[in-house]
């Protein structure tokens, strides 16, 4: 697996201006404060933490929703700043995200095949003929079916939603895909379905993940790279296995003690466990 930096993050801020009232003075609130790492080519990095910890703030820069306060990140040699550049369609060809409400994410006025064709339609000059060959083909990679192409989200559950988000998110096939939280509104089954499918899709295409996520024990499973937030900052970073054989914050060590066991082994035992009930 290749070790070259697909994504690189430098001295990342963000701060947010916080409006004064009758009794409150204004004030700054920082979310994100002075990050730092890079993710290899076709791997992994989960960022984890407690909700308020900053990392969905930096999803949300990272994909281009928001601009950083201060400091550089570049995918693929490409640096982002929305604030001075906007943003170009190589750009958002380069980075895509997957939300965590797969019931909130699709127009449930479009029908799949033109969720699937409209990133196509508006980054590309490919023929309708091809975006349609290519959305077909897409749903079989996700596990779905061609007569899918037809129908509405509301026809579909959630599990096969979020299947659905993230064939639209790697339509473009796109040089980073930002998992923001992509499993947590589904059922346990369904969990572990959407993990493996996220796995045999980085082996099939190569795809670099950044996944956001509050759950240790779930992204165990998909990280080759841990980075854990907590109040905006970094406060451990490592290999998986370094993380989790010898955390050293006391935040790393109070999360694990904190966090349930949910791998996709675990998953798969307590499901067993209540059929069996």
């Amino acid at each position: 697996m290749s070790q070259q930096p697909i994504l690189k993050v430098r001295d990342l801020y963000r701060t947010y201006e916080i409006k004064g009232g009758l009794f409150r003075p204004a004030s700054t609130l920082t979310a994100v404060k002075g990050v730092n790492f890079d993710v290899e080519r076709g791997t992994t990095l989960a960022v984890v933490g407690e909700s308020g910890c900053g990392k969905s703030t930096l999803a949300r820069m990272l994909t281009m929703i928001d601009a950083q306060s201060s400091g550089t990140i570049e995918v693929d040699g490409l640096p982002i700043d929305i604030s001075k550049t906007g943003i170009s369609k190589d750009m958002r060809q380069k980075v895509q995200i997957v939300f965590q409400n797969p019931y909130g994410s699709l127009n449930p006025r479009q029908k799949i095949g033109h969720v699937l064709e409209e990133p196509l339609l508006l980054n590309t000059n490919m023929p309708a003929a091809e975006r349609r060959d290519l959305a077909l083909d897409m749903l079989q990679k996700v596990g779905l079916q061609p007569e899918h192409y037809g129908r509405y989200p509301h026809m579909f559950s959630g599990g096969q939603r979020q299947r659905i988000a993230i064939a639209r998110a790697i339509m473009m096939k796109p040089k980073l895909l930002v998992l923001d939280e992509p499993v947590s509104a589904l059922d346990l089954s369904v969990q572990a379905q959407i993990l493996n499918l996220l796995k045999d899709l980085q082996d099939e295409m190569g795809l670099t993940y950044v996944f956001i996520s509050h759950d240790l024990s779930v992204v165990r499973y998909l990280a080759d790279k841990v980075m854990v937030m907590y109040f905006g900052e970094v406060v451990e970073y490592g290999t998986r296995d370094e993380v989790f054989g010898n955390p050293q914050h006391s935040y790393t060590k109070t999360l694990f003690a904190a966090t349930p066991n949910a791998d996709v082994e675990s998953i798969r035992k307590r499901i067993a466990a209540k059929n069996a009930a």
